[in-house]
């Protein structure tokens, strides 16, 4: 793997504030993949992308045209009562047994059903239940999500997260049917195995040409274009693309041609995370939530997601890194150089009280980590949905410092693991 010397240019969205105030910046959100942008990149990258776009796009339409022509024949749309949240249903931890049991089919039938024209599924639905009605859209949209201005441009707003790969959607539900196909190796399973055939061409179509993923496909615009680390997405992907690629017991059954084109596009993955890690002042440091999907810049995403270096997706990052088999010379400085930056800013003497949400001094505790950092100052910032931008969280709203992770300690078992890797042993 070639290594990338020059420094990503970082185009901060975070502008300059009062300090009396704690105000520190405001947070944009990152820009789509558009044809405009395209048309601006060098004239030898131009066609892929153009043809990426384009391909997005009739997706897009496919999808909406097969849902459309559902509820004509159904006289109207569907909407049955359906659970939201509260667990997806895909349990992936069990043994063989239950993977051929009349229960885990039944949550299988409902992914099949699921499954969107273009290969992927939606987020946050609990597959337990019954298949999806004819007529009855591709995700569970119980109210519609609130944006703010330019953070989406579909067409019509109930129209989202078809599909995604957030929150584990699409490579949870293939880990599933691999599991039961893999107990149904006759006529049985033929459903299944179409079904994660299928859903692995969504994933590789999906693949942006410069190896990353949006978090949402066909694009749907807005920061769900940006190349997507958050809650570990594109690792995830990543990882069971490998798997694949690998032609092990349980994918046996995918065709030589497309493990190959799995193991590609895992491999460009990895490229991707190694040319997106942050350089500051000509020093690796760690990664963003999410990155541009043409500069690989760190971008924002929701209004209280500011631009800034992310401690529990760089965490996942630097783990996976580490359980490659061959680390390369570059991987091998992307992995010391990000747990050298995480050891340096872990918070110590203080601890998080979930119960009165704030931060509390207690001597001899931590470290935890801000789960956001500054690009420039490598200090924790602290979002709200106006979109100001904190250097304190008990500046922000209640709302906001209850229902968002601001602190974390999944970097202490990177560094832990760091502690006991050996590059290139077998581990």
């Amino acid at each position: 793997m070639k290594r990338v010397s020059t420094a990503i240019l970082i185009a901060l969205a975070v502008t300059a504030g009062p300090s009396p105030a704690r105000v520190v910046g405001t947070a944009t959100s990152a820009a789509p993949v558009t044809a405009d942008r395209i048309a601006a990149l060098p004239a030898t990258e131009q066609t892929q992308w153009r043809a990426y776009l384009a391909r997005s796009q009739a997706l897009m339409a496919a999808d909406k045209a097969a849902l459309a022509a559902e509820q004509r024949q159904a006289g109207g749309a569907i909407r049955p009562d359906r659970p939201h949240g509260g667990g997806d249903g895909m349990p992936l931890d069990r043994d063989d047994s239950y993977y051929r049991s009349a229960e885990a089919r039944a949550i299988a039938d409902n992914i099949v059903s699921f499954q969107t024209p273009a290969g992927g599924w939606g987020k946050n639905q609990n597959r337990a239940g019954p298949p999806r009605a004819r007529g009855e859209g591709w995700a569970i949209v119980e109210r519609l999500p609130t944006y703010a201005a330019g953070d989406i441009q579909a067409a019509d707003d109930r129209w989202a997260y078809v599909g995604t790969i957030d929150n584990g959607a699409t490579t949870t539900e293939l880990r599933f049917l691999g599991r039961v196909q893999a107990q149904h190796p006759g006529r049985g399973g033929d459903a299944y195995r179409a079904a994660f055939l299928k859903g692995l061409r969504y994933l590789l179509t999906a693949q942006y040409p410069n190896g990353g993923w949006p978090q949402v496909y066909p694009l749907q615009g807005g920061y769900h274009d940006a190349i997507t680390y958050n809650d570990n997405a594109l690792v995830e992907v990543t990882r069971l693309l490998a798997e694949v690629g690998a032609v092990g017991a349980s994918h046996a059954f995918v065709p030589v041609g497309l493990a190959a084109e799995a193991r590609i596009a895992a491999d460009k993955a990895v490229s991707v995370l190694l040319r997106s890690q942050v350089v500051v002042n000509g020093r690796r440091t760690v990664w963003a939530q999410q990155h541009d999907a043409l500069t690989l810049a760190p971008v924002g995403a929701r209004a209280f997601e500011p631009i800034a270096l992310s401690t529990a997706e760089s965490a996942g990052i630097l783990r996976f890194l580490m359980e490659q088999p061959k680390p390369s010379p570059e991987m091998i400085a992307a992995v010391e150089s990000g747990i050298a930056w995480l050891r340096s800013h872990g918070l110590r003497d203080v601890e998080w009280s979930r119960s009165d949400a704030r931060l509390v001094s207690k001597p001899g505790a931590g470290p935890i980590w801000a789960r956001l950092y500054d690009v420039r100052t490598f200090k924790p910032v602290f979002g709200d949905r106006d979109r100001k931008v904190y250097d304190d969280v008990g500046e922000i709203s209640t709302e906001r410092r209850r229902g968002y992770s601001w602190f974390n300690t999944a970097p202490a078992a990177a560094i832990a693991r760091f502690q006991k890797w050996k590059p290139g042993a077998a581990r």
